[in-house]
């Protein structure tokens, strides 16, 4: 087995932090104060990966244990918004809840799209508990390569 030697980059880490602690008090201004543990997992929000690649937006939604079917997603003037909720299981007679750690109740999160994107052409697809929004670019926004002619003296 062969080791492989790594270069640090200092602000690749400190990226990673600051986005890490940017979802965090997101998370937290959204979510209001809480009078007990109970009360704290009321509000939350499905974790999103957006990712851009040559020809579109492609946002991944962590939805598990949601039907498709409860998720609503819609355009409004340049905003993508992404609603639903989880609903909590009953206990079954004779079962007894020692902790609950999975959030439950309504989502939503929604970003803004820039004009670069087709909003009118999003496709959704959903498979192992993941939502994924597919949002092509408009054609004049890709890039394409303009040929040089030479001309001859």
């Amino acid at each position: 087995m062969m080791n492989r030697i790594t270069r640090w980059d200092p602000m690749r880490d400190m990226f990673g932090i600051s986005e890490r602690m940017g979802r965090l008090f997101e998370e937290v201004a959204r979510r209001p104060l809480a009078r007990d543990e109970e009360d704290s997992l009321a509000v939350w929000a499905p974790a999103v990966d957006v990712r851009e690649t040559a020809d579109s937006l492609v946002l991944a939604v962590e939805l598990p244990g949601i039907d498709p079917q409860n998720v609503e997603v819609a355009v409004e003037n340049g905003r993508l918004s992404i609603k639903g909720e989880r609903s909590f299981e009953k206990a079954v007679e004779g079962e007894t809840y020692h902790r609950v750690e999975r959030a439950y109740g309504s989502f939503e999160r929604s970003f803004t799209l820039p004009s670069t994107f087709a909003a009118d052409q999003i496709a959704a697809t959903s498979k192992d508990g993941v939502l994924t929004l597919t949002i092509p670019k408009r054609e004049e926004a890709k890039p394409r390569s303009i040929k040089v002619k030479v001309e001859s003296a």
